[in-house]
């Protein structure tokens, strides 16, 4: 009987409240019992719910009023416009390859390898671990927890030539993955306005971090073999640069290494120039056909400062990285960073290095090798039976991507639609570009989910081209 006079009070008070205007008080409960011949509980009761529906809004010591409703308009943010000012980076959106995507859809274009090719069972131990140490509890030390500063220096050391001073564990400093270190890197050792030169096509993400520091890029060509020296040279005299970005190793997007020659060339240039040669090892982990050559394990004057991740080989969630400088460099490099983020979480670092002191961790990486192998070679045999004509011209000896030309006069970012369209997602090459493109690419991540769909990503991506060029 309560239910009843409670639901007759509501249906009663919502006709009521449709016809008050917004603001008007409501009888009192008092007035509600004596009208509705219900007791005092019911009447609450019935209150309650109708301002739980948003209805009324109770003011405790004056009555219950009809809610005044604000109309819906769409938010305005012109106010921003004059409080930001002009943006000092021309790319304002995330990379393409940091999309989220349909579970039915073929994705390509990731720039992270998929989970079954990490070390999963050796990273969950590692986190159980490490939490269970004063790991968890601590704070790190703003250059990073000495142990993991050995265990990369030791890596570098390890590829050092005799008569070359390998460096220490001092030389080392421990970051939250490379791309930080690198917008450190830009801002502590080139300077807002300071010309950059740098590889193109190259890493988006490298790209992203100078413009943000305001870095001025100069872009010289470069293939699967890297640039040509006497460009880098130019390049360096003509603008006065004294910074030079590249990844020498299986580098993003063309999967290109440099023979020995280049490097030996280049690093004289920069001796020569005293300029700095900031070489991304972001791939270090993820050779296929050949070993990794770092330059700077062949420099102790300090002309190479040195990135290495562990993120694309460990776990993304372990974002883990290192930068290697020496000299005054390093102090501002490692200023930068105290001011940007104070320290690295001595959890992840203390979890990462677990994982990469096992011996279980050179066996998982001489499978990953193999795994990589497999699903580059399905990938590349799959694009060019069914997409003859996107052009691969070389076959990385390692990374994660395969470089795809597309005829001339193709517009990359409406195969990129189209092949969305038919369920294939893949990443337009102009973002890896730091001026024009020197001509129309896509590029194709090998180490995603389900290599067993390369061959139907090959088909769509062959009938795209198909139809475009029809």
């Amino acid at each position: 009987m309560s239910q009843d006079s409670t639901t007759r009070i509501i249906a009663n008070l919502r006709a009521w409240i449709a016809a008050a205007p917004p603001g008007a008080r409501l009888p009192s409960n008092r007035a509600l019992v004596a009208e509705h011949g219900a007791s005092p509980v019911t009447v609450q009761k019935a209150m309650r719910q109708l301002i739980a529906a948003g209805l009324v809004e109770s003011r405790p010591g004056i009555g219950t009023f009809v809610r005044s409703l604000r109309a819906a308009r769409p938010a305005d943010y012109g106010w921003q416009t004059s409080a930001l000012g002009t943006p000092q980076a021309r790319v304002s959106m995330l990379s393409s390859t940091q999309r989220s995507v349909a579970p039915d859809a073929i994705g390509l274009h990731s720039g992270y390898p998929a989970s079954d090719l990490l070390p999963e069972r050796a990273v969950r131990a590692a986190i159980t671990r490490a939490a269970r140490s004063s790991a968890a509890l601590s704070r790190s030390p703003v250059t990073g927890m000495p142990e993991l500063q050995e265990w990369f220096a030791h890596e570098l050391a390890a590829a050092a030539p005799a008569g070359i001073t390998p460096p220490t564990a001092r030389d080392v400093l421990i970051i939250s993955g490379s791309q930080s270190g690198l917008s450190s890197i830009f801002r502590a050792v080139v300077g807002p306005g300071q010309p950059l030169v740098i590889e193109s096509p190259t890493y988006w993400g490298a790209m992203l971090a100078a413009e943000q520091a305001g870095v001025t890029l100069v872009p010289v060509p470069s293939g699967a073999y890297g640039p040509d020296p006497d460009d880098v040279d130019r390049a360096l005299e003509r603008t006065g640069a004294r910074a030079f970005y590249a990844q020498p190793t299986f580098a993003n997007p063309t999967g290109g290494q440099w023979p020995i020659e280049t490097s030996d060339a280049i690093l004289q240039i920069v001796r020569r120039r005293g300029a700095f040669l900031i070489e991304d090892d972001w791939a270090h982990d993820l050779a296929i056909d050949a070993d990794p050559r770092p330059i700077a394990a062949r420099d102790d004057d300090g002309h190479v400062i040195y990135v290495r991740s562990l993120t694309k080989s460990v776990s993304p969630a372990l974002r883990v990285a290192s930068v290697i400088a020496r000299g005054p460099a390093r102090e501002r490099i490692l200023t930068d960073r105290a001011a940007e983020s104070m320290y690295v979480s001595g959890l992840l670092q203390a979890a990462a290095l677990d994982v990469v002191s096992q011996p279980a961790w050179r066996t998982h990486l001489r499978g990953l090798r193999q795994q990589l192998r497999g699903r580059r070679d399905l990938l590349l045999d799959s694009v060019r039976e069914h997409a003859p004509a996107a052009h691969i011209d070389t076959t990385p000896a390692g990374g994660l991507n395969l470089w795809a030309r597309l005829p001339d006069g193709t517009d990359p970012a409406r195969v990129v639609r189209e092949a969305e369209a038919r369920g294939l997602i893949i990443a337009a090459g102009d973002e890896w570009f730091p001026a024009e493109p020197s001509g129309p690419f896509v590029r194709l991540n090998y180490s995603s989910d389900d290599p067993r769909r390369f061959p139907d990503a090959a088909r769509i991506l062959g009938e795209v081209l198909d139809h475009l060029g029809d």
